[in-house]
């Protein structure tokens, strides 16, 4: 792909836009790339926030699916996906992580033998009752560049024999957070409204996924866990998350502050300033690693293994005992090592060299 092509990209997800944000930037010095929004996720503080922050460019197409179930969704992406690439016929399609909308765009563009980018490829949980395991999975069968953020990721597509068109490229996460996090310190007022003083140690949670969401049980016991802890928790609220808090009437302790979802500046300095992160969010885990966070997952598994071999995240069980045994333990035993799993920010060059070699 050396000289000039035309590259159509779909994103749909507030972690999809900020990682299109450095990537675009490289891609359009020397390509032309017709942006595609699924409208996936739609309120402005999960989308367009980001755009605005981060300085991608404006969406070429907004299909404004919403939300739905995932089959819902995946039906209404494809159709506007299919007629579009059709319409455009673009040199190659790119994808990123492992949404709804990661697959809708790698399925469309297989049905019409178009070339297919995956960013973000090659990572595993090996938990297949998680709908992004089976995103990830099936878009890294259907692609032609694979383009994997650490070796880990290299080996993990061998083992299911796809050795062709697989490259490390670092995380273009890595990317993001070196070019925003001086900024979100500087221009941040977040802490200050969530009426935290300066210094104030805090923990930073956000829980999102419907395997703690939408189990009663779980979601209280998390709930119940925030409120046993010492220290403030400052918590932005999925939409899907607030929905499920109101079902269930849930207390919330003074020192749990919910908050409305942030941007990613706002939520960048929340991470830069906390003692300690839990969440049950792939990007989020990674982002902590990258800021030197120790970080509580609430799953029994992640794709970002590294993290816990490092001693920087551990897993929990979504219980009262569990996280708080957790996070105890995390707050007292904070590695005095950090490995550099994830590439040094130049990532978005070496997906561009890869796609052009």
């Amino acid at each position: 792909m050396t000289s000039s092509k035309r590259i159509l990209t779909v994103v749909g997800a507030r972690p999809q836009f900020i990682k299109a944000a450095p990537l675009s930037k490289v891609l359009r010095a020397r390509h032309t790339e017709l942006l595609v929004h699924t409208g996936q996720h739609y309120d402005n503080g999960m989308s367009n926030v980001f755009f605005d922050e981060l300085a991608i460019p404006a969406p070429d197409v907004n299909l404004g699916i919403g939300s739905g179930t995932h089959a819902e969704q995946l039906s209404a992406m494809l159709e506007p996906l299919e007629r579009l690439m059709l319409e455009q016929r673009p040199d190659l399609i790119l994808v990123y992580g492992d949404t709804n909308s990661t697959l809708a765009g790698a399925l469309a563009a297989a049905k019409l033998n178009l070339p297919i980018a995956h960013v973000e490829a090659g990572l595993r949980s090996y938990n297949r009752a998680m709908p992004e395991e089976i995103n990830r999975v099936l878009t890294d069968h259907v692609s032609r560049w694979l383009l994997c953020p650490t070796q880990e990721a290299v080996n993990n597509l061998a083992k299911e024999g796809i050795k062709e068109g697989v490259t490390v490229t670092g995380d273009i996460m890595v990317d993001a957070v070196l070019q925003n996090v001086d900024r979100a310190r500087i221009t941040s007022t977040v802490r200050a409204q969530c009426g935290l003083q300066p210094n104030q140690p805090y923990l930073l949670a956000t829980i999102h996924r419907p395997a703690n969401t939408d189990v009663p049980a779980h979601l209280t016991q998390i709930m119940q866990a925030f409120a046993a802890l010492e220290y403030p928790v400052v918590f932005p609220v999925h939409p899907r998350t607030r929905k499920s808090l109101a079902a269930l009437d849930l207390y919330t302790a003074t020192h749990v502050r919910l908050i409305d979802p942030v941007g990613y500046l706002d939520m960048l300095a929340l991470l830069d300033g906390a003692a300690l992160v839990v969440t049950d969010s792939g990007g989020l885990q990674k982002e902590a690693y990258l800021l030197k966070r120790p970080c509580v997952t609430v799953r029994t598994e992640t794709e970002w293994v590294e993290t816990v071999s490092s001693g920087w995240n551990l897993l929990s069980e979504p219980t009262v005992e569990s996280i708080r045994h957790a996070v105890q333990h995390m707050l007292t035993h904070v590695p005095a090592v950090h490995p550099d799993f994830y590439g040094d920010g130049t990532a978005a060059q070496q997906i561009v060299a890869a796609l052009e070699s």
